[in-house]
């Protein structure tokens, strides 16, 4: 098990360069992609321009050029400097990683529990009205948008402009260590509008996991032995979540995604506002290093899910 990590570490130590390879260069295909740009200014004069060049070392070969930029990433953690906000990049980001992860993982949380939960309960009820139910509200789930369903409850329920007073509006997240409770109260909607879709689309996949899974033959055996329904249902569910298992992975990256979205709706100072600054702005270094930090997160989730295989389903063995 030790040699297949270390194998899939590397492996996702390859891809990580790689990543950092083709987003350097696709930034510095486009003029706009020049940090002598943004550092000269408005109206920059072409003299200016070259001198700044020279400064920034951007003068050498593309090659030289990026064997600097990851010596510095490898090496020392850093991403480069922004030179719209006037901080390093790797400062820009370490401000806003507590937000994001605060969002992603509660999101997360509410994404798995409901998803599989909200499943497993509709293929037990098959045909019943709570299956309908809740068939027929991921539907409608899985068609709203993120950013959509986060306008609808800050018009429904934040207390600056909602008809119901009950929660914090967009621009009142704190951190956890300054207030527990207002951290968490202020993430609650953020929490629903990010996890809604994925939880819908869980669950449709667990119900009909667990449908197929419970009509196979080793099921039928095991309640004609006189095991008990709970033990049945129990190892049913181990058997149909491997399905949603490979998906996780996928879904760090939808999570990401979405987050720039919902951090914007609600004013949350995350990686994902964050990002979506640097667009606006053609920050070309925070958005490389927004990149990079979402590769990692994803490459990661794939080497977890891959260790988790070999113990959700006793068949998977590591080689």
């Amino acid at each position: 098990m030790i040699r297949y990590v270390i194998r899939r570490l590397l492996w996702g130590a390859v891809l990580l360069i790689v990543v950092s390879a083709l987003t350097f260069v696709f930034f510095r295909i486009f003029p706009t992609g020049n940090p002598a740009l943004l550092r000269a200014g408005r109206d920059p004069q072409p003299k200016h321009v070259k001198e700044i060049e020279q400064v920034l070392g951007l003068g050498k070969p593309l090659t030289v050029q990026f064997w600097d930029y990851m010596k510095e990433v490898l090496l020392h953690f850093k991403f480069g400097y922004s030179y719209y906000n006037q901080e390093s990049v790797t400062h820009l980001i370490g401000e806003r990683v507590a937000p994001t992860v605060s969002l992603a993982v509660g999101a997360a949380v509410l994404w798995g529990v409901a998803g599989i939960g909200v499943g497993v309960i509709s293929a037990l009820k098959r045909h019943s009205f709570l299956d309908r139910f809740t068939m027929g509200t991921a539907l409608v789930a899985i068609s709203a948008p993120e950013f959509w369903l986060g306008l609808i409850f800050l018009l429904l329920f934040a207390q600056d402009i909602g008809k119901v007073h009950v929660l914090p509006g967009a621009g009142s997240y704190v951190g956890l260590t300054s207030d527990p409770w207002k951290w968490f109260t202020s993430l609650i909607m953020p929490w629903i509008a990010l996890a809604a879709s994925g939880a819908a689309i869980y669950a449709r996949l667990m119900r009909g996991s667990l449908l197929e899974t419970m009509n196979e033959d080793y099921i039928r055996t095991a309640r004609a032995k006189g095991l008990r329904e709970r033990s049945v249902v129990r190892q049913g569910v181990r058997a149909s979540i491997n399905p949603i298992v490979t998906l996780l992975p996928l879904e760090i990256g939808v999570l990401l995604g979405g987050a720039v979205l919902i951090e914007t709706v609600f004013n949350i100072p995350g990686i994902g506002r964050l990002a979506y600054q640097s667009i606006s702005d053609s920050d070309f270094s925070v958005i490389q290093g927004t990149v990079l930090i979402a590769a990692f997160f994803i490459i990661i989730a794939n080497i977890v899910v891959d260790i988790l295989y070999a113990y959700l389903d006793p068949r998977v063995r590591f080689s």
